[in-house]
């Protein structure tokens, strides 16, 4: 029984130290411009959701000053479909940071070595990420830290001017007002009182701008936000230190 283990053991194959053939090359190659190609597809896509906020952002102003009469209420729809643009924007960051992750993963285990002169073999256990992925793809970063890059990106500034130019239309077009009475007044939308559009308003600011700082608190004080990408510096590093060990063994 012994014979037989033994006899096994000898015809098992070696577990494979790292992808180092002319194939295994080639295939990375390929995989490495496809992943950087679609990081760079749903990045355009995010511009366009920027630009379609822009565009309606310019056509809501134009139209409430365009006269004396007009009413501000364009400005509150179009802050309304920003918020739509803005999710739809922070879904297709999501994806976007899975082809992100892709790319900086056989950046770092694929081109760091070449580019240092330690050639083209690429050690399986920093593949493993990578593969994983495949296997059960998974968003690398959440929805609400999605929203809160996207505000402090563009539409925080947006959502400023809106807010601005809200103001200027109820204060001081067409002309400045003299009382808080006509303030409410020039703020009334239909059936909901001034004051009442004032204050949704205000918390509505208030709310994308506690959301946007403690996203970026958050990441702030998240040492592990770079796991994503295999703890980059400190595994090349690690894995520089141990090979100028073992060559000065050998």
């Amino acid at each position: 029984m012994d014979t037989m283990d033994e006899t096994d053991a000898d015809h098992m194959p070696a577990p494979a130290e790292g992808l180092c053939g002319p194939s295994e090359v080639t295939a990375l190659s390929h995989l490495y411009r496809a992943e950087v190609y679609r990081s760079t597809v749903w990045r355009q896509r995010l511009d366009q959701t920027t630009n379609w906020a822009v565009i309606s952002t310019g056509i809501g102003l134009s139209v409430s000053f365009a006269n004396e009469r007009a009413s501000p209420f364009p400005i509150v729809l179009v802050g309304a479909l920003c918020v739509v643009f803005l999710m739809l924007e922070a879904r297709r960051y999501r994806f976007f940071y899975v082809w992100r992750f892709r790319a900086r993963v056989l950046e770092i285990a694929f081109m760091v070595p070449i580019l240092r002169g330690e050639g083209t073999r690429i050690r399986i256990d920093r593949g493993t990420a990578l593969s994983d992925d495949y296997e059960k793809p998974q968003y690398r970063i959440s929805m609400i830290r999605c929203v809160g890059r996207r505000l402090r990106r563009n539409y925080g500034w947006m959502f400023a001017i809106l807010g601005a130019a809200y103001f200027a239309k109820i204060a001081i077009h067409p002309v400045d007002v003299t009382s808080w009475e006509q303030l409410f007044r020039r703020a009334h939308i239909g059936p909901i009182p001034g004051w009442v559009a004032i204050s949704c308003g205000c918390l509505f600011h208030v709310g994308w701008i506690f959301l946007a700082w403690k996203t970026w608190w958050d990441e702030r004080k998240d040492k592990s936000k770079m796991a994503d990408f295999l703890k980059s510096r400190e595994d090349v590093n690690l894995s520089r230190v141990v090979n100028a060990h073992d060559s000065a063994l050998g």
